[in-house]
């Protein structure tokens, strides 16, 4: 994991810790691949509009799907708390609002019901950094989307699967905006619209 766009230095112990939760259980999406992205993404915006907390967005990050259970509701509150436990074990005097990282990271539980007047700045741009993969390249998005159904295989029905999944991508299209700040919707939101468009007709 490339930590060097990190904020604050974090254990070694830390990072393994993270790194383990991220294989656990085997995922195809929701991997330490996934958070490296958003830690791309990260950098970009602090080189650009910048973030008025950092290290909490940086921990949001890194922790938002440390829990990811395929079709459990709780993922977000759960991976909140073990940011939180991490936060008090291994960050203890570091200064981080360990409430605003828990606060950010279950806001993604509810990114299909949230509008942009209810979000500060930091919390769209990052809610918007989760959702970029929409507007990557063709075939990165097409891995995503394998990824995803790959991690639902077995869990659900494949053919109830696809229903699914088709309806929350025409879902996110119908949406006058599919980002919530200007940053990413400058970047992102036309190859986000062709990925989708093309994948729902």
């Amino acid at each position: 994991m490339d930590i060097h766009s990190l904020p604050l230095s974090l254990p070694p112990q830390q990072l393994a810790e993270l790194e383990a939760a991220y294989s656990q259980p085997p995922r195809a999406y929701h991997n330490i691949g996934h958070v490296q992205a958003l830690l791309h993404h990260y950098r970009d915006v602090a080189e650009g509009p910048g973030w008025k907390q950092p290290r909490e967005v940086a921990l949001a990050v890194l922790y938002h799907d440390a829990i990811y259970e395929t079709g459990r509701s709780d993922n977000e509150l759960r991976s909140a708390q073990l940011a939180v436990a991490a936060i008090q074990r291994w960050l203890p005097d570091a200064g981080v609002d360990a409430d605003r990282v828990a606060e950010l990271i279950e806001l993604t539980a509810r990114h299909g019901q949230l509008r942009a007047e209810e979000l500060d700045t930091d919390a769209a741009l990052f809610l918007d950094s989760d959702m970029a993969i929409l507007g990557a390249p063709p075939e990165v998005f097409d891995a995503y989307d394998r990824g995803i159904a790959q991690e639902y295989s077995g869990k659900v029905p494949g053919f109830l699967f696809r229903i699914n999944r088709r309806r929350f991508l025409k879902g996110v299209l119908a949406q006058p905006r599919i980002y919530f700040s200007d940053f990413f919707h400058e970047r992102h939101d036309a190859a986000a619209r062709a990925n989708l468009r093309r994948v729902t007709r």
